[in-house]
């Protein structure tokens, strides 16, 4: 019964299944910031690229 009732309270588990979630919840941000930003970052370097090829 004493096994029992300390099974029930350990909390290890559940601690880094939160840990998991927070990690997987921060991944899909920077997944969603990435594409959201990933067009004009590249139209960015695309005009820089055009402006330092232009010739004078």
């Amino acid at each position: 019964m004493n096994s029992i009732k300390h099974f029930i309270a350990e909390e290890d588990g559940v601690t880094a299944i939160e840990y998991g979630l927070i990690a997987a919840l921060i991944g899909v941000a920077i997944a969603v910031g990435a594409s959201a930003l990933g067009g004009k970052i590249s139209d960015l370097f695309k005009s820089i690229g055009d402006k330092i090829a232009a010739p004078k």
